[in-house]
């Protein structure tokens, strides 16, 4: 029984020589092969004197079983030996000859002729000319190898020819020896060898037998004759073995014919045949050619019987594309007959598999790949197995089954790490699952799975990544587990459910524990690269958002004298290319600025996609443009935990375009760097800004209690910080305010404004003033120091005619006996009767504020220094203020005089001072009234 298939047969292995090469003794490896490659280079040999091409199929193992086979297809015969040793002494040389004939006798039966190569020996042994043997001094010189491989292979051709010719002709009188496999010996013992079957039986087995010698040598159009006479007499006695044989040889031819190319797919490993076919080749395609398809060789009177002569003449003896395929069929199923010839049945259907992938007949060669899927041979090695499985996956992959060939490639890789090998090749195995990837539509770049809909069976992809990460795991490489896992997790997220979610997870931490993952390249071995997998879900980011800085701190351009906007102008009105450069500018850039060494924030909204609570070590910006120090932050997200704001910060360290590229992670002890622009469902307002120079800072504080009254200025400017002061009508109070300057830079400039807001009221006098060159003259103030600025509040409002404070005078006029006079403050004073007063504030109820009146401010402090100032730009700070006013005097009583002249009356008034001051009262051409606190006057 042949027990070791060759899966790499094809159709045209038919027409060659088998030779084997091998070793003698200890020849070192690389040396051996070294030899081997040129010998195997000298593949196909020009006949001299003929027009026929030999070619030579050089194994350096064959299976001397395998040898036994060879009357069935003289292919798997060894007719050729080489033998390669080395020897350095002539004393050695008896031995190593002995050795070379030992050798001969393995395939002694088949070999037609042999060859000894020796390497190292001199002297006058090697001096002696023999046409078995050639001596080089070593392995670097031996120019002449191929040339003796030429003429080794010319010998080869000589007893080929002679046995042809030998079998082709019909000696009559003699009886045709019975050729048999192996297996069939025992099987014919005892026949009657005289009856006309066995005699049919024999005659189509021989003639089978000289198609092959033909085809061998070269006379394509013979063997086609001889194979179908053999087909014919076989048939007639149901020899179906050999008839199986004679329609595969038939094949054969016709491969041969049809597809000069080779059907082996390794480019350039046959060169176009001899002329004779070249020129064959472009008539064969004409419809209805009815060309004679006769090698010139076989036109010598070479002893081919009168009859098949007259058979050459028939252009149908080669098979048609779609015949080949079906003559295969009907081989196959022959073969199927007899479990023996399993290894020949596997073969047969590679090889029709080879030439249904050239004719692009898919769905029929994989049912003869399922064929051969379910051919049971001998319990096979675990080597043979990976061998099987890997040949199928390949021919899978050239009929363009690609998820099929995955399939055949992961069980042969599986076969690497099977219990029974003593030493598993996980290497192997971890290969041979890479190879798998495309098939299963997966690659090893995240990026291409962040696009548009998934690709592949998830589930599948799973499995098979998990798969990548054990074998890494067993060939000892974390850094690789890391990346599959990662891979894993980022691409199969919306796949995994939470338990797996779980699982994957715990795994990654306990092998970055061991190996943190990387944003680094990883390449292996064989040259393959991994590219970095950056966590882009974990957590998924939906915005960013570039933030201004804080009001106070914002930077302004002063106004140059021609207006700012003269440069940028086009001086066309309008055109298209700026239009649209500038569109696109706009999307990106911004219109507010940094200020070098300033904390600067953006703003992320993301989310956790996991069923856990997610801890997010080191996140922080990733820019360009200016040197930037970003300040990580640690973040716990909850559970799922919906949209939730993270703000990063950073400071700028130098000036000009910065553009937030992405941010960075530590999730699970893997370091990612996320880039926007590959993260597709982002929204960003854009996220390229200016850093304009450094600006110092200032913190203003005042010596007054803060108001709670917040302002609302009508520009949109905010204030900073809101103080209130409660003043009597009149009086002045001094507001001392604290300019501290708490940047790095120094401060150099200040102006000061005061705007009044929100006021119906008539301000007599200034009301607030203050001297601003005692505090430039502590300037340019150093950071850390502080200078003093002081305001003085003055309120003078007019408070006649309010009615709440002359409430219940009569309609009819002012009567002259007096009226009490009811006032808010004062209705619990008894009118007349000179008590101490209460304090205002204490007796009054709800809603008795309304003689209060208000005053608002707003001081603005333009500061700039350092080199913003010299780039033209300044800050803003603003205090607001709050100032309720209150009348200081209350007329408690209204009462007239009878006039004396018809040019003046008198009208009395007592005044009541309701302050806890002194106070003096003018009046026009009277003298001053100096009230003490709390008394009243006429």
């Amino acid at each position: 029984k042949m027990s070791v298939p060759d899966y790499m047969q094809c159709a045209e292995d038919h027409q060659t020589l088998l030779v084997v090469v091998q070793p003698i003794g200890i020849v070192p490896e690389e040396s051996f092969f070294r030899i081997y490659k040129r010998i195997s280079a000298v593949s196909q040999v020009n006949v001299r004197d003929s027009q026929r091409v030999l070619y030579i199929r050089y194994r350096h193992h064959y299976p001397p079983e395998n040898n036994e086979w060879g009357d069935f297809q003289t292919h798997r015969k060894v007719v050729g030996l080489i033998t390669i040793t080395d020897c350095s002494s002539a004393k050695d040389w008896p031995q190593t000859f002995e050795n070379f004939h030992l050798q001969k006798e393995m395939y002694g039966s088949t070999l037609y002729d042999s060859r000894l190569f020796v390497f190292g020996l001199q002297g006058e042994i090697a001096e002696q000319p023999r046409t078995d043997v050639a001596f080089y001094p070593s392995y670097d010189e031996c120019e002449t190898v191929e040339k003796r491989i030429e003429d080794f292979i010319e010998s080869l051709f000589i007893v080929l020819e002679s046995k042809r010719l030998d079998r082709a002709t019909d000696k009559s009188g003699d009886k045709i020896p019975l050729l048999c496999v192996p297996f069939e010996k025992k099987d014919f013992v005892g026949l009657d060898t005289d009856s006309r079957h066995y005699k049919k039986r024999c005659q189509g087995r021989m003639r089978k037998h000289v198609g092959d010698l033909c085809l061998q040598a070269g006379m394509l159009q013979d063997s086609l004759v001889h194979y179908h006479m053999a087909v014919e007499l076989l048939r007639s006695v149901n020899d179906f073995l050999w008839l199986g044989a004679a329609l595969e040889g038939l094949c054969s031819a016709s491969v041969i014919y049809h597809y000069p190319g080779g059907t082996g797919g390794k480019v350039g490993s046959r060169r176009a045949q001899g002329g004779s076919l070249s020129a064959e080749a472009g008539n064969r395609h004409r419809p209805g050619a009815q060309e004679v398809l006769i090698d010139p060789g076989a036109l010598t009177s070479n002893g081919i019987n009168a009859d098949t002569s007259a058979e050459i003449g028939r252009a149908k003896n080669c098979l048609s594309p779609e015949d080949i395929i079906d003559k295969y069929k009907e081989a196959i199923s022959y073969y199927g007959k007899y479990k023996n010839a399993g290894v020949i049945e596997l073969e047969a259907c590679v090889k029709a598999v080879r030439v249904l992938a050239i004719q692009k007949r898919s769905m029929e060669a994989s049912e003869f790949l399922q064929n051969a899927v379910y051919i049971n041979l001998r319990q096979l090695s675990e080597e043979e197995k990976i061998q099987r499985y890997s040949i199928l996956s390949e021919l899978y992959e050239r009929i363009g089954f690609h998820r099929k060939s995955a399939f055949f490639k992961r069980i042969a890789a599986m076969q690497c790490a099977a219990p029974s090998i003593p030493e598993p090749g996980w290497r192997a195995c971890y290969k041979l699952l890479l190879e798998t990837l495309p098939g299963y539509s997966l690659s090893l770049d995240p990026k291409d799975f962040s696009k548009g809909t998934h690709r592949g069976w998830a589930a599948v992809q799973m499995r098979l990544l998990h798969e990548l990460v054990y074998a890494s795991r067993r060939m000892g490489n974390p850094a690789l587990c890391v990346r599959h896992l990662s891979f894993l997790l980022q691409t199969m997220l919306d796949f995994l459910s939470d338990q797996e979610k779980k699982d994957v997870t715990q795994s990654l931490e306990s092998y970055t524990a061991k190996c943190p993952g990387t944003m680094e390249v990883i390449t292996l071995p064989d040259g393959l690269k991994l590219p970095p997998v950056p966590f882009t879900k974990l957590p998924i980011v939906r915005s960013v958002k570039l933030l201004n800085l804080p009001t106070s701190l914002r930077p302004h351009k002063m106004k140059s004298l021609l207006g700012q906007n003269v440069t940028t102008k086009s001086p066309f009105i309008y055109s298209p290319i700026i239009a649209h450069s500038r569109g696109e500018e706009r999307s990106k850039k911004i219109d507010f600025q940094w200020v070098q060494g300033d904390v600067c924030e953006v703003q992320l909204m993301v989310y956790n996609p996991m069923p856990f609570e997610l801890r997010v070590e080191n996140m922080g910006l990733l820019t360009t443009g200016v040197e930037f120090e970003s300040l990580p932050a640690a973040l716990s997200l909850p559970a799922e935990s919906g949209l939730y704001p993270v703000t990063l910060v950073g400071v700028p360290q130098t000036t000009g375009q910065i553009t937030v590229n992405g941010y960075h992670t530590s999730v699970f002890g893997v370091f990612s760097d996320c880039l926007l622009d590959n993260l597709p469902g982002v929204k960003t307002s854009g996220c390229t800004l200016e850093v304009i120079p450094a600006l110092p800072r200032l913190q203003i504080s005042t010596s007054l209690p803060r108001s709670a009254h917040t302002l609302q200025p009508s520009s949109g400017d905010e204030i900073s910080t809101n103080v209130s002061v409660q003043l009597y009508n009149g009086e002045t109070q001094q507001l001392i305010i604290k300019l501290e300057n708490i940047g790095t830079e120094p401060l150099e400039k200040l102006e000061v404004t005061a705007k009044t807001i929100n006021t119906k009221e008539k301000l007599h006098g200034d009301f607030l003033s203050w001297k601003l060159e005692d505090t430039l003259s502590q300037f340019p103030l150093k950071p850390g120091k502080i200078a003093t600025f002081t305001v003085n509040i003055k309120a003078k409002l007019d408070f006649s005619c309010q009615e709440n404070l002359l409430q219940d005078l009569s309609d009819d006029g002012i009567s002259v006996s007096g009226l009490p006079l009811s006032s808010p403050f004062r209705q619990v004073v008894k009118p007349r009767v000179e008590t101490k007063p209460i304090n205002p504030p204490e007796s009054s109820k709800v809603g008795d504020f309304s003689h209060v009146k208000t005053l608002e401010a707003i001081l603005n402090f333009k500061y700039s220094g350092g080199p913003g100032h010299v780039e033209g730009y300044y800050r803003n700070l603003s205090l607001g203020l709050h100032v309720e006013v209150e009348p200081s005097v209350f007329f408690t009583r209204v009462s007239t005089l009878p006039a004396t002249s018809t040019r003046q009356c008198h009208l009395l008034l007592d005044v009541f001072n309701s302050t806890e001051h002194e106070l003096t009262i003018s009046a026009r051409n009277n003298e001053d009234l100096i009230l003490h606190a709390g008394e009243c006057q006429r």
